[in-house]
């Protein structure tokens, strides 16, 4: 089609040329939300050593404060835990909140505040380390 013919087309059908343009407009809007979304959210990461002997204890502790977190507070977006496989004391934990208010008012909770004071003889080493999420990709149901 040339430049000629798609000027006119878009004379004769003003409402296809509006209806796609308020589609696109509509889906860049979603985009730009989403992304402010992101900006705003806090992400961390946590490097957490156990005490080999405690791991089963501490595990337990962990999934009851995450699952209750997600269940309880509307800020708390997600939770990763994962271990290294060679050394499943050493745990890692993505978190990402809200922003940093959900943060404030997570550590505030009563289920957190049960966590620490259940973990902390527990935990030989901690590292809070703040990351910017640059992207991600996730298959839709997994």
């Amino acid at each position: 089609m040339k430049t000629t013919d798609t000027i006119s087309f878009y004379r004769k059908k003003p409402k296809t040329f509006l209806s796609t343009f308020l589609l696109v407009s509509g889906l860049f809007s979603q985009i730009n939300l989403l992304q402010a979304q992101e900006q705003k959210q806090m992400v961390r990461l946590a490097k957490i050593k156990v005490d080999p002997v405690q791991l089963y204890a501490y595990n337990k502790a962990l999934l009851t404060q995450m699952k209750t977190a997600i269940a309880k507070e509307p800020g708390v977006v997600t939770y990763y835990a994962v271990a290294d496989k060679k050394d499943p004391s050493s745990i890692t934990i993505l978190e990402i909140y809200a922003d940093t208010s959900a943060y404030q008012k997570h550590i505030l909770t009563s289920h957190f505040k049960k966590y620490k004071d259940t973990v902390k003889d527990m935990v030989t080493s901690l590292e809070l380390m703040d990351v910017t999420m640059i992207g991600f990709a996730k298959k839709p149901n997994h």
